[in-house]
């Protein structure tokens, strides 16, 4: 992907993809990863490629080194930015892109995931941590506020009472207390984090993938509808799987005792 001005020769976004399983890997650890407009440039080409691939079934998306996830947006960036680029919400559109991709998205998060980074674990489906993980969204000390979906996507997650305590101090939430706000799903050591966010990666790709498809639909939507509305999306998606193939290859498969061969 596109290469740092700073350091010509290394891709500010690293992508690989085997076994239908593609991997997303933020590439500025000299600077903790952080969110610039050239790595949100770099992050738009691998999601092109990823909707244009049809062998590509999960993606999961982590930060090179060991230190950080994505440790927030560029700050010198961010000083230099006015009322119009708040508007158009470049970041948020962005980060709202991958979180409605049809391809399901698992986080490693291996370090700092603060602001952008933090906002940008909250748009994949699942979030899995290294036990050196820490979490935070501290836009507020800086005059701002989390504005790339951070502010409903948290509080969709772990309730609007420890999301508003999240945001109005700031502070930072280690792995083990995210895993019980349900922020993450897991916490694994570090060395486990990849192999961990991979094998759940593969516990997914198995899976009917328009089954995972219309469940994303289904369940995004769960919280915006009465619940006679979501009971009507789901019955309306399960109709759509009882006509499709993928129904017949799943049950067969169960039948004869192996696994399902998807298209």
């Amino acid at each position: 992907m596109s290469p740092d001005p700073a350091t010509p020769t290394e891709p500010l976004v690293l992508f690989t993809a085997e076994d239908g399983i593609g991997t997303m890997t933020i590439n500025r650890p000299e600077a903790r990863n952080a969110m610039n407009q050239a790595v949100q440039a770099a992050v738009r080409e691998v999601l092109d490629e990823v909707e244009e691939r049809e062998d590509i079934h999960v993606l999961v998306v982590t930060g090179a080194g060991d230190k950080a996830f994505v440790a927030g947006a560029d700050i010198r960036e961010l000083a230099e930015r006015g009322p119009v680029d708040g508007l158009v919400g470049r970041m948020q559109g962005l980060y709202s892109r991958l979180h409605a991709m049809e391809t399901p998205t698992v986080a490693a998060v291996n370090g700092y995931a603060f602001g952008g980074g933090c906002e940008l674990a909250l748009a994949c489906d699942v979030r899995i941590a290294s036990q050196r993980a820490q979490f935070a969204l501290p836009e507020t000390g800086l005059g701002i506020l989390p504005a790339a979906g951070g502010t409903q996507r948290l509080a969709r997650l772990v309730g609007v009472g420890n999301a508003t305590e999240m945001i109005l101090t700031g502070r930072r939430v280690p792995a083990e207390e995210a895993l019980r706000m349900g922020l993450v799903t897991a916490v694994v050591p570090p060395e486990e984090l990849m192999a961990r966010a991979k094998e759940t990666a593969q516990a997914i790709a198995a899976r009917g993938p328009l089954a995972n498809r219309l469940a994303k639909t289904v369940l995004e939507h769960a919280f915006d509808t009465d619940r006679e509305t979501g009971l009507l999306l789901e019955r309306l998606a399960v109709s759509v799987l009882y006509a499709h193939t993928e129904r017949d290859e799943g049950t067969s498969a169960f039948f004869e005792k192996r696994p399902p061969q998807y298209r």
